[in-house]
């Protein structure tokens, strides 16, 4: 599990450490955990580490007097560095010392010897954009392609949303201190190397699953169990204009685990053809006990659809709401009380525009914020689908997945991923873990797909996607 905290968390959790540590003993210990990424990145690309050049761009902050710092660590191994002055009246004091006293330059811009620069403008407690000198070089690093490693984040990002407003530094690797903070998961951070400094941290209720956390928590079965006990799915997609959203909801539910399906809907005859494991009837009175149900891929937004909504809605079971059964929700304000009065699970899954549509506003730059202002107001677990799943808690939790890539941007992979959590929410897994296990299973099939059958990635459909879940699952465990 990682853990992601915020600017005040990190402050927070620094106090102690530097009360009781002499004074620069933290922010020498951040710079050498620095250099020593500095050293491994410059041994990669070249091979040696003496005689090559590094260059600092250097801020008045705090993050500037790492970078100083960790030039003067450099300056031992041989390196040639320099450093760039946005504020030289304002530059940390103890580090420009050291620096100056280990060899390094000040110089007024970047020399064209430079073999990698880092970016020690801006730190955590930086807002907005760039000011015009500091914007103007990272245009020109960028420019001239030179690799970059930032410090704590890229200056230019937004430490709590990953947006840009203007020019801002393009990380190759970016080093951050005690902890991760949303911008690494949420931005474009590069590669990110978290150095150990000794923070003691609560956990933090944004967090990202790893392969470790979804192989334990994945439903297999055991000696005891049959179809039943590992849960029923119950999937209400498709229609006769979209048949193949029923086919690839209940391929997916059917991949995912073990227990059984029933599919309800006209696009019955489809669905066996494809799965003849599913159990296909037209309606869902007449498909039997499930443990959970998914609505909404394909199924259409017209009264028969609002009217299976509520009553889905009115059960005990908890309910996976996509595609049209959003709309459907959006357009009702009764089924919109419904949903937050529930006391069984509910899962919503919009895409920008959807979300836009139920929340009344789209999400914007905050899309954690977003995400859980909507699941406290719906009382419902929150995944808002994009590059970066957030899947987001009526009590403010939240999980983050990074899909790697943007080959499940393709029409009906909202229908597998539907099929994938509805499965796991049957299976008893909590809704939140649920839609994050699935996000981040759906993630990894889409990469396998893409890679498969080589010698380079290529673009994916759906029901490729679909055809290499089993494969992430078992790669995974």
């Amino acid at each position: 599990m990682r853990y992601y905290y915020s600017a005040d968390q990190i402050r927070e959790a620094e106090a102690p450490l530097l009360a009781s540590l002499p004074e620069g003993a933290l922010m020498r210990r951040a710079a050498y955990g620095l250099a020593t990424v500095v050293v491994g990145e410059l041994s990669r690309r070249s091979g040696v580490v003496a005689g090559r050049s590094v260059c600092a761009i250097v801020g008045s902050g705090d993050n500037g007097g790492d970078a100083l710092w960790a030039l003067t660590f450099l300056r031992r191994r041989g390196v040639s560095v320099n450093a760039v002055l946005l504020n030289p009246d304002r530059a940390h004091r103890a580090g420009l010392t050291a620096f100056r006293k280990a060899g390094g330059r000040v110089v007024s811009a970047v020399p064209n010897d430079t073999d990698l620069v880092v970016d020690g403008v801006v730190g955590i407690s930086g807002t907005g954009p760039l000011r015009p000198g500091a914007a103007e070089i990272a245009e020109q690093i960028t420019a001239q392609g030179l690799p970059v490693i930032a410090v704590d984040i890229p200056s230019g990002v937004d430490v709590h949303t990953g947006a840009v407003d203007g020019p801002a530094f393009r990380a190759d690797v970016t080093v951050t201190f005690g902890a991760y903070k949303p911008v690494h998961v949420l931005g474009d951070c590069g590669d990110v190397r978290l150095i150990d400094i000794g923070l003691d941290l609560p956990v933090s209720e944004i967090r990202e699953l790893d392969a470790d956390d979804v192989a334990v928590a994945w439903p297999v079965p055991g000696p005891a169990d049959d179809k039943y006990t590992q849960g029923v799915t119950g999937v209400l997609a498709g229609s006769s204009t979209y048949p193949g959203a029923a086919i690839l909801c209940t391929g997916a539910a059917v991949a995912a685990t073990s227990g059984m399906v029933r599919y309800a809907g006209t696009a019955a005859a489809e669905v066996v053809s494809h799965w003849p494991e599913a159990i296909a009837t037209q309606t869902e009175e007449a498909a039997g006990r499930v443990q959970a149900w998914v609505i909404g891929p394909g199924y259409g937004t017209g009264e028969r659809g609002a009217r299976t909504l509520r009553r889905v809605l009115s059960s005990e079971l908890p309910v996976l709401v996509d595609a049209d059964a959003l709309t459907i929700l959006a357009e009702h304000a009764d089924l919109a009380d419904l949903v937050a009065a529930r006391k069984a699970a509910t899962i919503l899954t919009p895409h920008a525009g959807e979300f836009a549509r139920l929340a009344g506003t789209p999400p914007g730059l905050d899309r954690i914020g977003a995400a859980r202002s909507l699941a406290a107001r719906l009382n419902s677990t929150v995944l808002l689908k994009g590059n970066v799943t957030v899947i987001a808690q009526p009590d403010g939790t939240a999980y983050v997945n990074r899909a790697h890539g943007s080959w499940a941007a393709t029409a009906g992979s909202g229908d597998v991923l539907a099929g994938v959590i509805g499965a796991l929410l049957a299976a008893g897994i909590p809704a939140d873990k649920a839609a994050a296990m699935g996000a981040y299973v759906h993630a990894r099939a889409a990469s396998a797909a893409a890679a498969d059958p080589g010698p380079s990635e290529a673009p994916i459909s759906a029901s490729r996607l679909l055809g290499h879940l089993r494969w992430a699952v078992a790669e995974i465990r």
